[in-house]
């Protein structure tokens, strides 16, 4: 019974993270922390099922790494938008200035 609640928990953490990035598209940064909850969310699910049948977790190391690279690369792509154009809205954003 506590897994199920821990599992419909999950779901509902994926949800409000998907629903967030899609409302929030204006600002970067609003939709890399929407993306990293979401993130957040497949680990705890990730977590629950190995725990639920007693697997290693070891898997569990490998997909924190990939997200913290996730993380790190998205938070450079911020950076840079910030310095090149100032602030971090979309609609400011040019792909064809140099």
């Amino acid at each position: 019974m506590l897994i199920l609640l821990n599992l419909s928990l999950s779901i509902i953490m994926f949800m409000s993270g998907v629903l967030v990035f899609s409302l929030k598209r204006k600002h970067l940064l609003c939709m890399l922390l929407s993306l990293e909850f979401i993130v957040l969310s497949l680990f705890y699910m990730l977590f629950l099922y190995l725990m639920n049948y007693n697997y290693e977790y070891y898997f569990t190391m490998i997909f924190l790494i990939f997200s913290v690279c996730e993380g790190v690369l998205g938070l450079s792509i911020l950076v840079s938008m910030v310095r090149t154009h100032g602030n971090d809205y979309f609609q400011s954003f040019n792909v064809m200035r140099c």
